[in-house]
């Protein structure tokens, strides 16, 4: 996946949400325009090539100063299906680009 891709299919309002990632966006008080704001200026964190769900990636971008973690894929109509969304932080996240080994 490319982050110019995302942000253009973004732009053009051709994606979704899934539910996994609306339940989410709603127990970390992420709003839609966060997740756009956090694409719009993200970059690819971690590619996911070989995903038995399909291609996906880790996108890190910041809204208000504050880090969002998007997982992207595609829909089957090449939509960009947003997969997961959170705050990354302890104890699987030592800060917004450093995973922690074993946790």
């Amino acid at each position: 996946m490319e982050i110019r891709e995302i942000q253009e299919k973004i732009r053009k309002e051709e994606y979704e949400i899934s539910f996994h990632a609306e339940k989410e966006r709603y127990a970390e008080n992420i709003t839609i325009s966060d997740l756009e704001a956090a694409i719009y200026n993200g970059k690819i964190l971690e590619d996911y090539p070989d995903d038995p769900r399909g291609t996906s990636c880790l996108v890190l971008g910041y809204s208000q100063n504050r880090p969002i973690h998007i997982v992207c894929g595609y829909t089957p109509i090449k939509w960009i299906r947003l997969i997961t969304v959170y705050t990354p932080k302890l104890p699987k996240w030592i800060d917004e680009r450093t995973r922690r080994r074993g946790g």
